[in-house]
């Protein structure tokens, strides 16, 4: 790299470093992390972020801290140690470690970039509470060292450059003879891997008592993935690491093979579960209104956090965790592939690149799809319009059905319920504006007979005036609203999803289909955990209830079967084998006693959903992988709708996508087609 380039990618490399501080900053003034120092890092900088990122840091910032405290810990009967952070930008780390009094033996030295040392070196400086605690002896200024006290060394060298890291280290005072810990915080994937493989292997050769902390980045392959390299790409600050070590097994074995005895591995959400205490989890989960629960945890199974050391007595396991449950997922065995198409037709319609809207089919060959968040004119918004898609001589079309609607809060309806009840009327139930928002109650859709999408007519909206008892049924979002039959008659049943005030709920309403009057109907059996964003479908006149995410943000692997008897209905479990996987943000169809879940979010980092098959009658369950070769572009298979088309055996997937952390909105640019015949012919 010639020098030009080398001093562009270190300002595009720090650039992320000051976007970290003002996200930090916006996580601490919401009662996320506990920080009083981070003036130092975003100085003016002020900025609101969005409640996914202020759990993104929050989790970042909570591991780092879990790891280093526990090596101030461990070592804490030892005379002298020392912590070494790599590429420390303006990290406060060392203030707040000095303010809780956890310094009393340990020299902190940080290394970053020279004008980055030397503009840190200046704030700390400018700052009398921070030059006080550092207790300036004079020492700065000198070549590399920029600030130096007692216990506090800031250096200015280029980390890719090893043997000037090492002089200027050894002029700072680092000894190789005391335990040592080595932080590397979204550090190393910038560097090339043979440099920064140097460096990992230097420390573990001159340095015989010590630990290393890494936290980045991890599987950039799948669609997720993807997109965040996509978005660090445009940034000129490519992450070098993920091609040569895509996943957590591979950078534990990065550490093994360089000289590192002992090294752990997790990913952030089984960091989250498994080390963060519950209350501590409740506290975080209920900081602010927040409902983008699939973004959340593919974040946190996209970055790692590492702990590796050699030498150390006692051993230093920081990873171990806290609270027994099943952390890792272990690899999901797949049972063979369904292929994907798009639909050329249906490509370019900008209303049908959207997320947490409802698809249904209203009669054969013909789908209405409303509400969501996606692209409308021109504009990434809340989508206003329908979108009525038909099926002329073996080609799907589609057109936008524009609504003069009694109530503008439509057009904001997110995670609501569609329910078709004949050729010309649905009624939708639910949804949100805002995760504060009350839920939006009951619509009716009313479409003549003649319509299609050469010729869509007028669909009419009118408001549902619901009795005071059916009410609870309609405020509510990510729940399900299923047909149901009992003694002969038709019957609603909304189950589950969440509120503004509940963040999962477990009850459910039969309401009357004609009338929609609530409906006491007894049901007996064991009654499922409370949960949100599930799939349901009618099967046997009752209906099949599967995964969704429960009271703890945890996903579910439950399957429920709601049966008819003679005086109600009873709540049936389903097992399966071998276990349904579980998973959230679904969706799901029955054919012929095969239930078939269609993508989602779980903790298998290994891998992202497709397609699973559950046979009905025995439980038997199998794992489809989708071949997307032939798309040009990620799929993302959560948030999204779909229908099952029963002569095709095909499955048309419309939208889907969401927020990617910082990284960016993907919505799914057009409707995917999945053949199912091999899978629903097979067994």
């Amino acid at each position: 790299v010639g020098s030009g380039s080398a001093v562009s990618l270190s300002r595009q490399v720090q650039g992320t470093g000051g976007s970290s501080a003002v996200s930090k900053c916006s996580a601490a003034a919401r009662g996320y992390i506990q920080d009083r120092f981070l003036r130092l890092k975003a100085g003016r900088r002020r900025r609101r972020r969005a409640p996914l990122i202020h759990r993104g840091y929050y989790v970042r910032a909570r591991a780092v801290d879990h790891c280093v405290q526990d090596f101030l810990l461990k070592t804490q009967s030892l005379p002298r140690t020392q912590i070494l952070s790599l590429g420390a930008g303006f990290d406060s780390l060392y203030f707040r470690l000095k303010d809780m009094g956890l310094l009393h033996h340990t020299v902190v030295y940080e290394v970053d970039f020279p004008n980055v040392a030397c503009q840190k070196a200046t704030l700390i400086k400018g700052m009398k509470e921070l030059s006080a605690l550092v207790g300036d002896t004079g020492g700065d200024g000198l070549g590399a060292i920029t600030f130096s006290g007692d216990d506090y060394k800031l250096l200015g060298v280029d980390l890719s450059e090893l043997s000037e890291l090492e002089r200027t280290l050894e002029e700072a005072g680092l000894n190789n003879e005391i335990p040592t810990l080595f932080i590397a915080e979204v550090v190393l994937t910038y560097m090339e891997n043979t440099r920064s493989d140097a460096l990992i292997q230097w420390a573990a050769e001159h340095f015989p008592q010590a630990c290393f902390l890494v936290y980045e980045q991890v599987h950039p392959e799948d669609p997720f993935g993807h997109v965040m390299q996509q978005h660090f790409r445009q940034l000129n600050t490519a992450l070098h690491s993920l091609a040569q070590y895509p996943d957590c097994e591979a950078q534990q074995r990065r550490f093994l093979g360089k000289g590192w005895t002992e090294c752990s591995v997790m990913d952030m959400n089984e960091f989250f579960t498994c080390c963060i205490p519950k209350d501590e989890q409740q506290r975080v989960q209920t900081l602010e209104p927040f409902d983008e629960y699939e973004e959340w945890h593919l974040k946190c199974s996209h970055y790692f956090v590492l702990a590796a050391s050699k030498g150390m007595e006692p051993s230093w396991t920081p990873l171990s965790p806290s609270v027994t449950v099943r952390c890792h997922a272990g690899p999901v065995g797949m049972a063979g592939s369904v292929p994907a198409a798009v639909c050329a037709r249906l490509s370019g319609i900008p209303g049908l690149r959207r997320y947490g809207h409802h698809s249904v089919l209203i009669k054969p060959n013909m789908i209405l799809t409303t509400g969501g968040f996606g692209e409308e004119d021109g504009k990434h918004c809340r989508v206003r319009n329908f979108h009525l898609l038909s099926k002329h001589a073996g080609h799907w079309e589609a057109v936008c059905v524009t609504q003069n609607i009694p109530d503008k809060r439509w057009g904001e309806r997110l995670y609501h319920t569609v329910s078709c009840l004949s050729d010309t009327l649905a009624l939708v139930v639910g949804g949100r504006t805002s995760p504060s928002s009350a839920g939006l109650g009951m619509l009716w859709l009313k479409f003549p007979e003649t319509c299609d999408a050469s010729g869509p007519g007028d669909i009419a909206v009118e408001l549902v005036n619901l009795q005071p008892a059916a009410e609870a049924a309609a405020l509510r979002w990510r729940h399900s609203t299923t047909e149901i039959t009992f003694k002969g008659e038709q019957y609603l049943f909304v189950y589950g999803g969440r509120s503004a005030l509940e963040p999962v709920l477990g009850d459910w309403h039969f309401l009357h289909a004609s009338e929609l009057s609530y409906t006491v109907i007894a049901v007996e059996g064991p009654v499922p955990e409370s949960r949100h964003s599930h799939s349901a479908c009618s099967w046997e006149g009752g209906v099949l209830i599967a995964g969704g995410l429960g009271a703890a943000e945890q996903p579910l692997g439950s399957v429920f079967l709601l049966r008819e008897l003679e005086h109600g209905f009873q709540w049936q479990t389903i097992e399966t084998h071998p276990p349904l996987d579980p998973r959230y943000s679904h969706t799901a169809h029955v054919h012929e006693g095969k239930l078939l879940l269609v993508g989602g979010v779980w903790f298998h980092a290994s891998s992202v959903p497709g397609v699973t098959v559950i046979y009905l009658m025995t439980g038997l369950c199998l794992n489809y992988v989708i071949n997307v070769e032939h798309l040009e572009w990620p799929l993302m298979l959560h948030n999204h709708s779909s229908v099952f088309l029963p002569n095709e055996k095909e499955l048309l997937v419309i939208g889907g996508g969401g927020n990617c952390f910082s990284f960016g909105t993907h919505l799914n640019p057009e409707p995917v087609l999945l053949s199912l015949g091999s899978i629903l012919t097979s067994y």
